[in-house]
């Protein structure tokens, strides 16, 4: 079994019509087991709802940081 990996995204500096596009690339290139580590200047729990909807039971969505200036999420690939 190999070490599960985490990767941090801050995607505050990425124009926001980018963002998700680069949030589902990092996604997809996890191996199940590891993180992603996300820092956003907003709550994005749209974001949730549309992995939710594309990637359906792939992930668990745990916030460690909410706001008000930074948001903070643990995406782990199931």
């Amino acid at each position: 079994m190999s070490d599960s990996k985490t990767v941090t995204l801050d995607v505050r500096e990425i124009q926001p019509r980018e963002r998700h596009p680069k949030i589902f690339n990092t996604f997809d290139s996890l191996q199940a087991g590891d993180m992603m580590v996300l820092i956003n200047d907003h709550d994005p729990k749209p974001l949730k709802y549309q992995l939710e909807a594309e990637r359906t039971g792939q992930f668990d969505w745990e916030y460690i940081l909410t706001g008000p200036e930074e948001w903070k999420v643990e995406i782990v690939k199931k």
